[in-house]
């Protein structure tokens, strides 16, 4: 029976991720920061372990306990919404250490089995945003950007050892918690300079149209870990979608 490691599944995608891999038979190690074992059904195929990405130590820890795993996917991260004029570079940094540096650091730890075994998959969830900009989230999309950057790279050093990486890119989701951790984290939206743009933006939140649903990402990581023909970059959700579609045009 093959088993994933799933970080951020306290909530959202990576909730609704290890869901989708408990229900297909597959061993699932969710980890979280401060670990629920009541969000997920009981299961013998499931281990909830503490991790934080930002942490060394919490990552060495994590890992030993995991053993071995035929998938990764890099699913913790967190969101900041201001001008970035106004975001404290103390901001920046945070949204890097767990966003950019966090993946990097995990998948680090996680290579060297992949590589010697001559298997597995890693799979980065990054966002949408990085196909088509939208204004107070520079900061965000930079280190989503950076992830993509890397994980293209990356994917070309491991080919010749039979292990895969690839990309899930989901689109604007209401029903995950990405607003209220960016709400946590909100700098500047009272700027005199911004206020009309930020008026703008967040009237557009609540216009209808097309969003992402977590199932959407569960489903297009399931695609990137089972199927090896599947593309470097997989958009997840109605509206990803389209932006992909836009951006191939």
């Amino acid at each position: 029976m093959n088993t994933i490691l799933i970080t951020g599944c306290s909530s959202g995608f990576g909730l609704e991720t290890a869901k989708y891999f408990l229900d297909r038979d597959w061993n699932v190690v969710a980890t979280m920061r401060t670990p629920r074992e009541d969000v997920l059904p009981r299961s013998a195929h499931l281990r909830v372990l503490a991790l934080d990405v930002s942490d060394p130590e919490s990552i060495r820890r994590a890992v030993e306990a995991a053993g071995p795993i035929d998938a990764l996917v890099n699913n913790a991260g967190f969101g900041a919404a201001s001008p970035f004029e106004a975001t404290p570079m103390a901001t920046i940094r945070e949204l890097f250490e767990t966003n950019t540096f966090g993946t990097m650091a995990l998948t680090q730890a996680v290579l060297p089995q992949f590589r010697q075994r001559r298997s597995g998959v890693v799979v980065n969830v990054t966002s949408t945003v990085t196909l088509k900009s939208i204004p107070l989230i520079a900061s965000y999309t930079a280190t989503k950007a950076a992830v993509n950057a890397f994980t293209e790279s990356m994917a070309l050093e491991l080919a010749q050892f039979g292990v895969r990486a690839c990309l899930v890119l989901p689109g604007r989701s209401p029903e995950t918690r990405f607003g209220d951790t960016a709400r946590t984290r909100v700098q500047g939206l009272d700027h005199e300079a911004y206020a009309d743009l930020v008026k703008s933006v967040f009237a557009s939140f609540g216009e209808a149209g097309p969003v992402t649903f977590a199932k959407d990402v569960a489903e297009a990581v399931w695609r990137a870990v089972t199927d090896p023909s599947s593309p470097m970059r997989i958009p997840a959700g109605a509206d990803a979608v389209i932006l992909a579609a836009e951006r191939r045009a």
